[in-house]
Formats: structure tokens, C-alpha cells, sequence
């Protein structure tokens, strides 16, 4: 039985990312179904749409849109996680004497470029985008 804790722990954690990453998008387009459906059945039965029926799925359809202001936010979030990451790192790799200074061997600062880099591109595609919210 000891033996199985190790691969629940990893089912466990891959399994929270997914759910945190799948969840919400199969929310958004069962939603997004319904409202077909519903918008559908009221034009096959003849009915009128309100305007405001009407507005609100056109609004749906353009939100997605990347803005400039959306990849800054995007970029400085990931930028952050990075830094903060890569400070952890140093900070933890420091150890119990600080007079060493800090041990810059950790696998953790390495990883933290990967948002950094992220951060970076996102920033850097904010300049190139024509869409303004």
C-alpha cells in the first residue's frame, strides 16, 4: 500500500493542474452551447430576439481579442512569477551561513526562465499589436 502513495501524490498534482487548466474552458463552451441551443429554439419557434441578446454575443465573440493592454498585463504577470522564482531560489540556496553567498547552482533559477521569457515575449508582442481595448 506504501507503495502506491508516491504515484497518487503525482496523479494528485497533474491531475489539480489539468482540471485547473481544462475546467474552466469545458465550462465556458458548455455555457457557450447552451445559449445556442437556447437562441436557436427561440428562432425556430419564431420569437424575436431582444437587442440585448443580440449585443451580448457580439460581445462574446469580439472579447477574445488580444489587446495591448491584456499582453502588457499578461507579460508583467509572468515577468513577476518569474522574478519571484529566481529569488526564491537565491534566497533558499543561501543556506545556513550567509557569508558564502549564495549557492547559484539550483535547478529552480533555470526554470524560472522560463516565465521570465514568457513575460518577455508577451511585452514584446504588446508593441506589435494594432488592437486598443
Amino acid at each position: 500500500m506504501e507503495d502506491f502513495i508516491p504515484i497518487f501524490a503525482i496523479f494528485a498534482v497533474f491531475g489539480s493542474i489539468t482540471a485547473i487548466v481544462v475546467g474552466p474552458s469545458y465550462l465556458k463552451s458548455k455555457e457557450r452551447r447552451e445559449m445556442q441551443a437556447t437562441v436557436r429554439a427561440a428562432i425556430d419557434k419564431g420569437q424575436p430576439l431582444p437587442p440585448e441578446v443580440i449585443e451580448a454575443l457580439g460581445k462574446e465573440a469580439t472579447r477574445n481579442l488580444p489587446s495591448r493592454t491584456r499582453d502588457i498585463r499578461r507579460g508583467i504577470i509572468w515577468l513577476a512569477v518569474g522574478v519571484g522564482m529566481a529569488a526564491f531560489s537565491i534566497i533558499n540556496d543561501f543556506g545556513d551561513d550567509w557569508s558564502d553567498g549564495p549557492n547559484l547552482d539550483g535547478s529552480l533559477l533555470g526554470i524560472s526562465a522560463i516565465p521570465i521569457t514568457i513575460g518577455l515575449a508577451f511585452i514584446v508582442l504588446s508593441f506589435f499589436n494594432k488592437n486598443r481595448d
